[in-house]
């Protein structure tokens, strides 16, 4: 496998206008394929890309299926996932293995992936022994592993040799990738040692042993290490690629900062969509499969809202007494639910990012017990004095202050105290604290009013 590389094309991040895509959407009903390769050389290949995803689907389809216009990997590449997986629909299983015969082995995997398995097996079968053995060892792995995102493309020499014996080696093997920056150095048995930038080398004497110009290597990633803690080690480590090594600690492949950078955005977006409660759904995803996939999350939603009513059940004499309880009681439980959110927003990142520890873990929660009082004190003060307007009544505006306060500091040590929780279980707290945070600040928010209000207004 090679890698794609488009030479002398700059991406310009075009911004096509409506009139340049009629005009390509016509070309291609008229099947001009001069015209539609004509102006595909001139683009880069992300700017093809953003072509193609601004064309409606049945034209989309059409140039897809042109017999003579054959879409090139580095264009493919560029395709946002949920167009990758319409296309491959279209595409021959020949151009599919075309495609990834062309493509470096880490964005190979991420196609296998789409595929479905009687056709990833069809497409498998049309590659090299080589290249399908390294795909599927790769796929192999755990969808989350490092081995899902390392590219075993990499170049590595014995620790013993001179510069210009690398040199020579680099010039001569038409097996290495295009494009490296670093050149690992391996022991006899294959292990990692260290790494020499390709520049160093060029500057270097060709006498000098490759071991005395090397730099230690910082750390190594294992073939098993999760997506996330990679990202968290380059961070750490500021690196720019890095060796990937198998249980015998012998070099397999490398990770480099283009595939961390993914991994980190899509990390983010998965937490994003898990707040949310819709997983890790695909805009491509049935109508079927999004309904399920959201149920479970609004069924869970349901029972958390059936045991806020209860509280506020337990309290209807009350308010049939005293409708104001009914008319404010909204109020706090939205503003302990928006003050969870917050904090809770603000823990998970702190997760991701491993900076939630034993030794500060006290010094955080009390952070936000303090922040919860000085925000309940703030918002009390501004509920009070409108309540006090709005009713005249001076136990109400006292009622709906206390319970303010008590609920954002509930919010803010709940909104760190069940995500924390949910970790150490092993639970994904981005998936389920959310409705765990607004149960709590409903049912406290209720319980506080509304057990307030009745010492209040009926004693």
């Amino acid at each position: 496998m090679s890698l794609v590389k488009s030479v002398g094309k700059q991406k310009v991040n075009l911004d096509f206008n409506k009139d340049f895509i009629n005009l390509f959407g016509d070309k291609i009903k008229l099947n001009d394929v001069a015209f539609i390769n004509r102006t595909i050389a001139d683009l880069h290949p992300a700017d093809v890309a953003n072509l193609i995803e601004n064309l409606d689907v049945d034209k989309r389809n059409k140039l897809i299926e042109i017999e003579a216009f054959n879409i090139e990997p580095e264009i493919f590449v560029e395709l946002n996932e949920s167009l990758q997986s319409e296309v491959l629909v279209l595409l021959t299983n020949d151009s599919i293995a075309k495609i990834l015969r062309k493509l470096e082995s880490d964005n190979a995997l991420q196609i296998l992936e789409k595929l479905e398995e009687n056709k990833k097996k069809i497409v498998l079968d049309k590659l090299s022994p080589q290249d399908r053995f390294l795909l599927e060892e790769g796929l192999s792995y755990p969808e989350d592993s490092a081995a899902r995102i390392m590219q075993r493309e990499f170049t590595a020499v014995p620790s013993d040799w001179t510069v210009g014996q690398t040199i020579d080696y680099l010039r001569e093997n038409k097996e290495l990738p295009e494009e490296f920056l670093e050149i690992f150095v391996v022991d006899n048995e294959f292990k990692p040692i260290g790494t020499v930038p390709s520049s160093r080398v060029l500057r270097t004497a060709r006498e000098s042993k490759m071991n005395s110009i090397m730099r230690e290597i910082p750390v190594l990633i294992s073939v098993n290490m999760d997506k996330e803690e990679v990202g968290h080690t380059f961070e750490s480590y500021n690196l720019v690629s890095a060796g990937v090594v198998n249980k015998d600690n012998k070099l397999i492949g490398m990770i480099t900062g283009d595939d961390v950078v993914t991994v980190v955005q899509e990390e983010a977006e998965e937490d994003v969509l898990r707040l949310a409660g819709v997983g890790d759904e695909e805009i491509t995803d049935g109508v079927f499969k999004k309904t399920k996939r959201r149920f479970s999350w609004l069924l869970l939603n349901l029972f958390t809202a059936i045991i806020a009513s209860i509280v506020i059940g337990f309290f209807q004499e009350d308010i049939e007494k005293v409708v104001a309880l009914a008319v404010l009681m909204p109020i706090v439980a939205s503003m302990g639910g928006n003050a969870g959110m917050q904090t809770l927003a603000v823990t998970i990142r702190a997760i991701a990012k491993k900076e939630i520890s034993s030794g500060n873990f006290f010094k955080i929660v009390t952070k936000e017990f303090i922040i919860g009082v000085l925000n309940g004190l703030i918002f009390a003060i501004i509920a009070g004095v409108v309540v006090q307007f709005w009713f005249e009544e001076t136990n109400l505006s006292i009622l709906i202050a206390v319970a303010m306060i008590l609920n954002m500091i509930v919010a803010g040590l709940f909104g760190i105290l069940v995500p924390v929780s949910l970790k150490k279980f092993n639970i994904d707290p981005a998936l389920a604290s959310s409705v765990f945070v607004t149960t709590i600040t409903d049912v406290i928010g209720f319980l506080s009013f509304l057990g307030i209000g009745s010492y209040f207004f009926l004693n």
